[in-house]
């Protein structure tokens, strides 16, 4: 039986501004059967055999990102707020539904390295674009984007040509 994550994902109006509703995943993370779900059926969207490690954009893409990394043996690569890691570094800025931000990651150790980009929502795409961008900076290969929740009413983002793959839809 499939889990229905939407049961699982709280609405917070008004967070972290007013007029943004936050979908907020705590409840779906508390609940080990459905967290453990959130990986099998994350696996079933992609193929392994051409993934060398999962990218987690800071904070809670680290959460899928490791759960996924850890489950099927692949390596966990932190994308990061500015500031936070070590040199060497790429940046990329970009704009959020309300405000600015910028991401950093360290440079691929193995040049080619194929990732999967993994976070928790796509709102605008502003994250994900940026993402992908830094990404090809660093010297990765993005096979493919998994993210838990899609806001497909604020975006029609396409990875490959194909909707971002995801869990949840709004």
């Amino acid at each position: 039986m499939k889990t229905d994550y939407k049961k699982l994902i709280r609405d917070v109006p008004d967070f972290p501004i007013k007029g943004v509703l936050f979908r907020d995943v705590s409840p779906l993370l508390s609940n080990a059967e459905a967290f453990a779900n959130v990986a099998a059926d994350f696996a079933e969207k992609i193929n392994l055999k051409n993934i060398d490690a999962f990218v987690g954009i800071e904070s809670r893409g680290f959460i899928f990102a490791a759960q996924l990394a850890a489950a099927f043996k692949k390596g966990f690569i932190p994308m990061r707020k500015a500031g936070k890691l070590p040199p060497p570094v790429f940046a990329e800025s970009y704009k959020l539904e309300y405000g600015e931000a910028t991401l950093e990651m360290n440079p691929s150790l193995t040049k080619g390295s194929r990732v999967v980009i993994c976070d928790d929502v796509l709102a605008t795409g502003g994250t994900l674009g940026a993402s992908l961008n830094l990404c090809e900076k660093s010297g990765y290969v993005v096979e493919d984007i998994l993210v838990l929740i899609n806001l497909t009413f604020l975006n029609q983002m396409k990875f490959k040509n194909e909707i971002i793959k995801s869990l949840v839809q709004y």
